[in-house]
């Protein structure tokens, strides 16, 4: 994924989104017919609706149903956004995310002359020079791009993805227009506020930005390649660079089938239990070993080779987990076989902001609440994933933020599953991804991964000891300030005499604790001598020494 920060349109800021005011004009008229008038007229759009009198019948259904296909009618933007929304139970009502689950990226095909203008743009107007054969049929068509056949002049056949003209632009646009309205619905209905509106189109924006940026996807394949460059089960196509760009990606042909394709299982040499097993494998791979996972892994996603290996495609959604979110996941995974729903709590306590206001006793019962029942079934007959994806709500209400990384990891586990039921009717996720947990717990003791933590303590360390005495500075001037002596008069200032003392030695204790650490981590990476448990001799002292004071530290805390 690209380093580069993502910059906001620029139509974002004050009335300068009014530049779109046929856009929005169009916009709210769409919603004003399909019933949403009020809230058009209470974010004070009214002026610009100018059909009134032409809308559907609203009792006819639902809020949701008429939301959903407003998003339709006003094309891809809204689209993923609806899509985007049905991955956020969350902050989403249910009844509005399964609407928005029925939303699909699919689109009539542009004519090859209107497509023409992108492959120009990539390599000139004697484009076709580049390739011995190219088919104007496509074999594929999105709101974003169209796929094409086509042949190398090295007689290679490949697929071409080639971005549709003009559609950077309709959405930059569409967002601009989408973060004027996500301000006035903060501003006018409060009732939106609970919902992040301004957030949700942060992240529609930084989603659509990296898909309609084919250098993000190309270098998402080659990062791919290089996870399972020694996985024989896996296919990942080779991208050729040097015919690709921001708006065309060329891709190696896989041979094979679509597992969405009725034929795709019957191909002679196919085995479909080897097919699970390295689906599944390359998956949990992803997740836990690589910390990035394909984010849209359906079953057109995959090709079923005729030698039973799978090749994955389209790479535009990815998900990246740091080693904390991936233990959290696998702890939640353990947590959910044993059905221990407070340490599921926990976890999600642990990996959202903080928040001192939450109950766990009454965050897990809620939990189990929801999860429970099913357990008490066959887990070969429960979506695994839409029920983690229902905890989310649970634990927005109360008042946790879960990450966006969580939330794609999650969706990506619906689709997976989608996946394994169209091989095994039977299949059941948990006790794959628990076999996992072995090799969770082995990356935990990696070397590597032990020395980079090693190190970030370190770094940690050294700014808690560079900045500790100036806090301590500003903490005893105002300890000596006389407001604050006045309100230490009315309590008991003997005890707050022992507190302050006690303090004072937790912190000389601290500071002497930090810097035996900050010697022991340092001297780990220098030192070449005698090694005590896999380390240096002198390291070990020092960390030896660190936990001896450590362990006083804690008895003179527990004491009173």
């Amino acid at each position: 994924m690209s380093s580069r920060r993502h910059s906001r349109p620029r139509t974002r800021r004050g009335g300068s989104a009014l530049r779109n005011a046929a856009r929005l004009r169009t916009i709210a008229s769409v919603f004003a017919r399909y019933g949403f008038q009020n809230v058009a007229e209470r974010i004070r759009l009214g002026k610009f609706i100018v059909e009134r009198l032409s809308g559907i019948d609203a009792e006819q259904f639902s809020a949701a149903e008429r939301i959903r296909m407003a998003f339709e009618e006003l094309g891809p933007t809204f689209v993923k956004l609806g899509q985007l929304l049905a991955t956020r139970p969350d902050l989403v009502p249910e009844d509005f995310v399964e609407e928005f689950k029925r939303l699909h990226d699919r689109v009539s095909a542009l004519p090859f002359e209107r497509m023409r203008e992108t492959l120009e743009v990539q390599y000139g107007r004697e484009f076709e020079s580049i390739f011995a054969e190219f088919d104007r049929n496509p074999i594929g068509a999105a709101s974003i791009g169209q796929v094409y056949r086509a042949v190398l002049k090295d007689g290679t056949r490949v697929v071409v993805k080639v971005q549709r003209p003009g559609i950077a632009d309709v959405i930059r646009n569409d967002i601009g227009v989408l973060y004027f309205l996500a301000e006035r619905l903060a501003a006018f209905v409060p009732e939106a506020a609970a919902f992040n509106p301004v957030g949700i189109v942060d992240e529609l924006f930084k989603t659509l930005e990296l898909e309609t940026n084919f250098t993000v996807e190309a270098n998402n394949i080659r990062r791919f390649q290089q996870n399972f460059r020694d996985d024989q089960s896996v296919k990942i196509p080779h991208v050729y660079l040097e015919y690709s760009g921001p708006k065309v990606i060329v891709l190696e042909t896989l041979d094979g089938i679509a597992l969405s394709q009725p034929g795709a299982l019957k191909q002679e040499g196919v085995n479909r239990d080897e097919i699970m097993r390295s689906a599944i494998h390359s998956y949990f791979r992803q997740v836990f070993v690589h910390g990035l996972f394909h984010g849209d892994l359906h079953a057109g996603n995959i090709f079923i080779m005729p030698d039973s290996r799978i090749g994955l495609i389209d790479f535009g959604i990815v998900g990246r987990l740091g080693h904390r979110v991936r233990d959290a996941i696998a702890n939640m995974f353990v947590a959910l076989y044993a059905e221990d729903y407070e340490r599921l709590a926990y976890e999600y306590v642990d990996l959202a902001p903080f928040n001192d206001a939450i109950d766990i006793d009454e965050f897990s019962k809620d939990l189990q609440g929801l999860l429970a029942p099913h357990f008490g079934l066959n887990l070969k007959s429960v979506n695994l994933g839409r029920l983690l994806m229902s905890t989310t709500a649970i634990a927005a209400k109360h008042h946790l933020v879960v990450p966006s990384e969580l939330m794609l990891f999650f969706k990506s586990i619906v689709t997976v599953e989608g996946m394994g039921r169209a091989i095994q009717d039977d299949f059941d996720l948990l006790p794959h991804a628990l076999a996992f947990t072995s090799e969770i717990a082995e990356s935990r003791l990696d070397p590597q991964r032990l020395k980079d933590e090693a190190l970030g303590f370190g770094r940690d360390s050294a700014v808690l000891l560079k900045t500790l005495p100036r806090q301590v500075r500003q903490f005893v001037r105002r300890v000596n300030h006389p407001d604050f002596a006045f309100r230490l008069s009315l309590v008991e200032l003997e005890e707050v005499k022992r507190t302050l003392e006690k303090s004072s030695n937790l912190m000389f204790l601290g500071l002497v604790i930090g810097s035996l650490i900050l010697s022991g981590s340092a001297t780990m990476f220098l030192e070449r001598g005698h090694l005590f448990a896999g380390i240096p001799v002198l390291s070990a002292l020092f960390f030896g020494l660190a936990g001896i004071l450590g362990l006083l530290a804690f008895r003179n805390y527990i004491r009173k």
